[in-house]
């Protein structure tokens, strides 16, 4: 297993204590302070969740970060709980943060998470495509014969995988592995709420053109309502692929709106680093963050309708 390395954030945050940083998000909780005993007395027991500007890619924390990639995530992340809305509540409380993380940053209600990564796949491609040219099946879900990368399945899938550590990779499992960890009633519930998220925001970006290959989400346990609830983010470049709808063509890698320039580069003679070694990759080169920082406003723009300025 490799370990990521991810630096702590330099920003220190009136009346919020740094509490953990993941690969890419900060994560803040009310302080002992006045200024945090009045956020915990307007709010109840939250969180502040700040998406730094910091890309990963194969279990490594690159250098530099993509420029405002913290807010794309933040914003879209918002922009898709306005749409989901009546299908399943989200865990946002306010928009309301200290000016340092504005834009970037949402105040959060604590959840009890589910130990599932919730994925809905409409496309075959990623792991399920290695699954699927092995068995026929992704866990163990049974496909036709014949599909290649990018293929439309005949109806969306839901497969499931387990929370990886940071630094390992998550595992697909097949439903009845969820069962065994959250009751057949849970998994249940959590499947077709996936489902139907993942139908809602493919119809809504295949009208502005963009293709919803898959999604993973996150959810957790209201502790005040007990609802089944939507956390973490939604719906963006770093949880979702998203591919360009006119230039669609199965059979091959479909160009995305996410962060493929940077693995790319990674993997490539230019960057002359060895994944299989203990080296950390090396630094991005300027043209590969700007195309980077380019395809995750795209894909705002795109599914918005709106540009992001920034």
């Amino acid at each position: 297993m490799t370990t990521a390395v991810v630096p702590e954030p330099s920003v220190a945050l009136p009346g919020w204590a740094h509490t953990y940083s993941g690969k890419v998000r900060d994560l803040y909780v009310p302080d002992d302070s006045a200024a945090g005993a009045a956020i915990t007395a307007e709010h109840g027991d939250v969180v502040l969740v700040v998406a730094s500007d910091r890309v990963s890619a194969y279990d490594h924390v690159l250098s530099p970060g993509i420029p405002g990639k913290g807010v794309v995530l933040t914003q879209l992340s918002l922009w898709w709980f306005e749409q989901l809305a009546d299908l399943v509540p989200n865990h946002v409380v306010s928009t309301d943060v200290p000016e340092a993380v504005a834009g970037r940053a949402m105040v959060c209600r604590r959840l009890t998470m589910f130990p599932v990564e919730c994925v809905a796949r409409g496309y075959l491609t990623g792991s399920g495509l290695v699954e699927y040219r092995a068995s026929g099946e992704v866990t163990g879900i049974p496909l036709p014969a014949g599909l290649v990368d990018g293929s439309r399945l005949p109806e969306p899938i839901f497969t499931p995988a387990t929370k990886a550590e940071l630094g390992d990779h998550d595992e697909n499992v097949p439903f009845s592995a969820v069962v065994a960890q959250v009751g057949e009633k849970t998994a249940t519930t959590l499947r077709d709420l996936t489902l139907a998220v993942y139908a809602r925001a493919e119809a809504v970006a295949r009208e502005r053109g963009v293709i919803l290959a898959d999604t993973k989400l996150e959810f957790g346990t209201d502790p005040t309502t007990g609802a089944v609830t939507l956390g973490d983010e939604v719906l963006t470049p770093d949880s979702s692929r998203f591919w360009p709808a006119d230039a669609w063509e199965p059979g091959r890698a479909q160009p995305s709106f996410d962060k493929q320039f940077v693995r790319d580069w990674l993997t490539s003679a230019a960057s002359g680093w060895d994944r299989g070694s203990d080296v950390p990759p090396p630094s991005l080169p300027a043209d590969v963050v700007e195309r980077t920082r380019d395809r995750y406003l795209e894909a705002f723009e795109r599914l918005t309708g709106a540009p992001l300025p920034l």
